[in-house]
């Protein structure tokens, strides 16, 4: 039945983003004008940069909610990797959605994060780091490898600290986005994520202090 749950859930994940994709276009720069075409986000732009790069960290936030989701049955755990999982994918099907609105591919041949200005990277711009990590926090392949491994608590510590990486370095994409970012929906959806992971920072430090244990 758990099974069952989240897949119904990433159902309705997917027909949110849908609906989530059409306000791009009533709100943003790409709105309705007879030379709106001029003003849609270009290839090399913040607003493709960010939605290209959010769209993969994004994914593997969710592929970490759910190795957890079967390696604990701890509820608050289970909860907060419940949320993470339905909100980030809700979150990448609407980046990708305005990928495809801009007529803009899923990837591109610059170099992650090349987007992000005045080194708010964290050094990540211009080059891919070691064992695969491509973004700030993002988990390396040695590290999803031990997570997919681990069992009960050593498994909740190690997600609640690459999550609680993961999400840092989230909050770093999503403010570049809303400092460069010109389309206002995006933006706001950016803030959003700012918004909702530093609160989830706060509740992954504590599920760690109960554990024992603290970030890296």
């Amino acid at each position: 039945m758990r099974r069952a749950g989240w897949v119904a859930a990433g159902a309705a994940v997917v027909l949110a983003a849908v609906g989530g994709v059409t306000v791009a276009l009533a709100d943003g720069p790409v709105a309705s004008a007879p030379a709106a075409k001029s003003k849609v986000p270009t290839d090399g732009s913040a607003d493709a940069g960010f939605a290209r790069d959010m769209a993969v960290h994004h994914q593997q936030a969710v592929e970490m909610s759910f190795v957890i989701r079967d390696r604990t049955d701890d509820p608050g755990i289970r909860r907060l990797a419940y949320d993470i999982a339905n909100t980030q994918a809700n979150q990448r099907g609407m980046l990708l959605g305005w990928l495809d609105l801009w007529g803009l591919p899923y990837a591109s041949s610059d170099a992650p994060m090349a987007w992000m200005k005045h080194g708010g990277d964290g050094g990540h711009s211009g080059h891919q780091v070691k064992d695969g990590a491509l973004m700030p926090g993002m988990a390396t392949k040695t590290e999803m490898a031990r997570l997919a491994k681990a069992n009960g608590k050593q498994a909740e510590i190690l997600f609640l600290q690459l999550m609680t990486d993961h999400h840092k370095g989230g909050v770093t994409m999503a403010q570049g986005c809303v400092d460069q970012c010109s389309v206002g929906t995006e933006r706001k959806l950016a803030q959003g994520m700012v918004d909702a992971q530093e609160s989830e920072l706060k509740l992954m430090a504590d599920l760690l202090k109960e554990r024992d244990a603290k970030p890296r």
